[in-house]
């Protein structure tokens, strides 16, 4: 349970990727790639693990979850984009993802739309939120201690109890999530007759 204290001031430290940090010029893919690694490279699980992938921009682009790329750079509206797919990727399918983000690449190649203040507003109310979620996870940690008591092994049974407990809640999140990706789908459909 010690690391999972440390992991919960790393979370109380991560940072989203912002918009001062995203360079006005456009970015061929390498550069796209090194960005996303320098800023969330200590987010990875494993030390082998990737953020981005050149495959990975190759699908979202195929996959349509990116409005088309002009002359191998990608924009800062594109860049945006993959970072809000980075986030969603975690919780959603692919599938889910290209549903959500299509309206805001609708809006970005058939009207203006100001994806900057999208994005900002998006990054306030994770962090608005975060303390709340980390205060959550500390309330699971006490109530994992003290229901873990009655078990022989109990260090062990704290962190089953624990990552049963965050599983539900990661689940019940996604659930959330999952419901309103498909509010917008019906949204989409022709009415029936």
């Amino acid at each position: 349970m010690n690391k999972l204290h440390s992991l919960l001031e790393k979370l109380e430290s991560e940072t989203h990727l912002s918009l001062e940090e995203i360079p006005v010029i456009d970015l061929y893919m390498d550069q796209v790639i090194q960005l996303f690694e320098n800023k969330y490279g200590e987010t990875k699980r494993n030390e082998d693990d990737k953020v981005l992938t050149k495959t990975m921009i190759n699908n979202y682009a195929k996959g349509k979850l990116l409005f088309p790329i002009k002359n191998k750079k990608y924009s800062k509206e594109h860049l945006l984009l993959i970072s809000l797919i980075y986030q969603l990727k975690g919780t959603l399918t692919i599938k889910d993802i290209k549903e959500t983000l299509e309206g805001v690449n609708n809006k970005l190649t058939e009207e203006s739309f100001d994806i900057d203040s999208l994005y900002n507003s998006y990054i306030a109310v994770s962090e608005k939120h975060k303390q709340n979620i980390l205060s959550e996870i500390k309330q699971c940690m006490e109530d994992v201690k003290e229901e873990s008591n009655q078990f022989e092994d109990r260090e062990y049974t704290e962190k089953v109890l624990l990552i049963a407990t965050l599983s539900n809640i990661s689940n019940v999140y996604r659930r959330a999530a999952e419901m309103l990706v498909d509010e917008i789908v019906e949204g989409k459909l022709p009415e029936k007759k």
